[in-house]
């Protein structure tokens, strides 16, 4: 197996490789050489239909695109359609179903009140209040002081420590950036403009991406055991964990892993949504997902639903889903940007290689950002 004719080389298929391959095959016109470690393309973002009910679902847990950016969303969609699902979210506590993110209804519901939203303020103030935090300094004390010690107790204290397998005052408060809180009864997860599941799934977006005929997949293929087959000049595009990249001399970043547990039920509909929190600690998984609800389109059985029960545990350069951030990993990292500084022919990107937690859309424009340093160097 020859490796040695390609100049440029794509470690990993996910959303930021496949995506530099693509621009640099039809583009700049040039080979390119994408080495796989799996046996698909697509990274996490991996969908196909369940053998047993035929519906669509995503491999490693639920995908859902939304974006703000234009220039992202006009590139996408030249690879696919979408339809038009928003995403909602809804969390079980004590038996009871909560909106989530936490809203007005949340609110409403957990107190027993009636408000409206200009009392909600008010209200939350006196709740967070009552801690007498003035000053977070982490992702405990920032909810609280933000929602108040009730509404943080059922909804996040026990959801994180299952997602994060820590306490969570040992957490960043940057974490909590990711939950949106409302005053008002919007629904909805995320407040970007465009929003969508791929028609045919996210891996027919990956068959396009890379189906340019100068675009070699090698799948199966690990870089660190064919690195040395490579052209000693060619540039070498990295997309998996920056610090397995140079064996670990720095030291091991934290990540966080999942495990993905199937059961088909007997039933059209088991929870109406498409995901379900768990919030209470006592309860092992994170979430269910029932991928049916992905795809209202879809003309699924009747009979029978697909079901798949998340757990979160720690994980490793060899199986990462989420960085851990924090102090420690923030150093340990400068020092891995600092080795890809030297070197000559290698740009490192993605969530692992840059040890950052990306949404798909902040993927692709970081991936397109990068192509073009790609093709300023090449003229």
């Amino acid at each position: 197996m020859s490796f040695e004719r390609y100049k440029y080389v794509v470690v990993g298929s996910g959303f930021f490789g496949a995506v530099i391959a693509e621009r640099i095959a039809n583009q700049l016109g040039e080979p390119v050489l994408v080495l796989e470690k799996r046996n698909h393309t697509g990274g996490n973002c991996y969908s196909v239909d369940h053998a047993e009910t035929g519906i669509h679902y995503h491999f490693y847990g639920t995908h859902i695109f939304h974006t703000s950016n234009r220039d992202v969303w006009d590139y996408v969609n030249r690879f696919t359609e979408f339809n038009g699902y928003y995403h909602q979210v809804l969390t079980t506590f004590e038996n009871k179903v909560y909106q989530m993110p936490i809203n007005l209804e949340t609110i409403n519901s957990f107190y027993g009140l009636n408000l409206k939203p200009f009392e909600v303020s008010t209200f939350i103030e006196t709740e967070a209040h009552k801690s007498g935090i003035t000053k977070p300094h982490n992702f405990e004390e920032k909810a609280i002081a933000m929602m108040g010690s009730p509404l943080y107790e059922a909804f996040l204290k026990g959801y994180t420590f299952k997602q994060w397998g820590c306490d969570p005052k040992s957490l960043p408060s940057s974490l909590l950036n990711r939950l949106p809180f409302r005053t008002n009864y919007n629904e909805s997860y995320f407040f970007d403009p465009w929003q969508g599941i791929p028609l045919n799934g996210y891996s027919s977006i990956f068959e396009k991406l890379l189906i340019n005929p100068k675009i070699r997949v090698e799948m199966n293929t690990d870089f660190f055991s064919v690195r040395h087959k490579l052209d000693r000049d060619a540039l070498v595009v990295y997309t998996g964990p920056i610090d397995k990249l140079f064996d670990y001399r720095h030291g091991h970043l934290e990540w966080r892993s999942l495990i993905f547990e199937e059961e088909v039920a007997g039933v059209q509909d088991f929870q109406g949504t498409s995901v379900m929190n768990y919030a209470e600690a006592s309860i092992p998984y994170t979430r269910i997902h029932e991928p049916r609800h992905l795809h209202p389109e879809k003309d699924y059985s009747e009979s029978q639903t697909l079901l798949i029960k998340e757990y979160a545990r720690r994980g490793s350069s060899e199986d990462p889903f989420y960085p851990m951030g924090g102090q420690r990993n923030r150093a340990i990292l400068k020092k891995y940007e600092a080795e890809v500084s030297k070197q000559k022919n290698l740009l490192v990107g993605g969530r692992l290689g840059e040890y950052k937690y990306y949404d798909m859309d902040q993927t692709i424009a970081a991936a397109l950002h990068t192509y073009e340093i790609i093709r300023d160097h090449a003229k």
